[in-house]
């Protein structure tokens, strides 16, 4: 059942006794019993009417009863029809907005300030956080040099970004000399500098292609130096970083669901698989249990947001914990250091 229908069958009355069922147990954890919720301030009738709500919004699958004589708890639907129909979140004031700033170094390169962000939206959340690094679309060659190591090994060095620095070193079917190489930079440095990564590797797989009897020497060597660095990465040679891992146990009791999680994020994957999918989305997504067609997660809220670099989308950020999480708290931090995220990438 949507969530519209689930509204239509739900009078103000009742969505203002599940409204604050939620905010109970999301408060303390326990089940709510109906006695206690008559006796709120709010409420203005008896216990045998709030009775006969409860069991209303049982018989819609909103709320159940863990045990015979216990009160009631949230569903999995109940908790999605309280965030999409109940829920109010505040916008962060300025004050707070700038505590993230100031705590996100803009001079640190792009991968840096993403690692920065993940631990720190993990401690502002005392949650398992989890982040994508920028797709190789969003990162672009600035500099490249080659070193000469020995006949079959040349180091190359790479500046992406302005700032970040990547060393590698790749090995040659033949020996080049000082001067080709020199020569063979200074080529990819004013064909290539500037342009995202993947362009340049598409175009040199199309160039390797062409005849290469029409080729001078120089670009043939300059494009089989390039194929080594650029032609074999992935279309998308994403990583996924996970901060504050052991966070999981704080709030799951069952160690063979933490193990698997654990399991899944070492092998990264199929969670990468998920986060993709939040891509397509601006703002920020919810995932409540069983909804990310995950079962590690069947238990589990993810909450994410993507961010940006150079005015794209590059990655996603976001936090995983308790179906019983304060999403009114949650929901807002998650979009703010996404926002934050972007306009550090930007400075940087």
């Amino acid at each position: 059942m949507t969530t519209e229908n689930i509204s239509n069958q739900v009078d103000s009355r009742a969505q203002q006794l599940f409204k604050l069922l939620v905010e109970q147990y999301i408060a303390d954890g326990n089940p709510v019993a109906s006695k206690s919720l008559a006796t709120m301030p709010e409420v203005a009738v008896s216990s045998a009417t709030v009775r006969n709500i409860m069991g209303d919004l049982e018989s819609l699958g909103l709320v159940r009863s863990p045990h015979t004589s216990a009160g009631k708890i949230p569903t999995h639907q109940g908790y999605r029809f309280f965030v999409d129909s109940l829920l109010s979140v505040e916008p962060w004031k300025g004050s707070r907005v700038r505590e993230i700033e100031a705590e996100l170094d803009m001079d640190l390169a792009p991968n840096e300030l993403v690692a920065s962000a993940s631990e720190l939206l993990s401690q502002i959340t005392q949650m398992t956080c989890l982040i994508t690094t920028p797709m190789r679309n969003q990162v672009n060659l600035r500099h490249l040099e080659f070193v000469r190591l020995d006949d079959e090994r040349v180091l190359v060095i790479l500046v992406l970004n302005d700032r970040e620095v990547q060393n590698r070193v790749i090995h040659t079917e033949r020996a080049y000399s000082e001067v080709e190489l020199t020569q063979a930079a200074n080529f990819i440095n004013r064909e290539y500098g500037g342009r995202p990564l993947m362009d340049i590797r598409h175009h040199i797989v199309e160039s390797m292609q062409a005849d290469k009897d029409r080729m001078d020497q120089l670009m043939q060597t300059a494009l089989d130096m390039a194929a080594a660095v650029f032609a074999d990465a992935p279309d998308n040679d994403q990583e996924l970083l996970v901060r504050g891992e052991s966070r999981l146990l704080d709030f799951s009791a069952d160690t063979d669901t933490v193990k698997t999680l654990f399991d899944a994020m070492s092998r990264k994957g199929r969670v990468l698989h998920l986060l993709d999918q939040c891509l397509q989305t601006n703002g920020v997504q919810l995932f409540i249990g069983e909804e990310s067609g995950y079962q590690p997660l069947g238990e589990m809220s993810l909450v994410t947001s993507a961010y940006e670099l150079n005015g794209d989308v590059a990655g996603v950020l976001g936090v995983i914990g308790p179906v019983r999480m304060d999403y009114k708290d949650i929901i807002p931090v998650v979009d703010v250091t996404a926002r934050v995220l972007s306009a550090a990438m930007r400075h940087s």
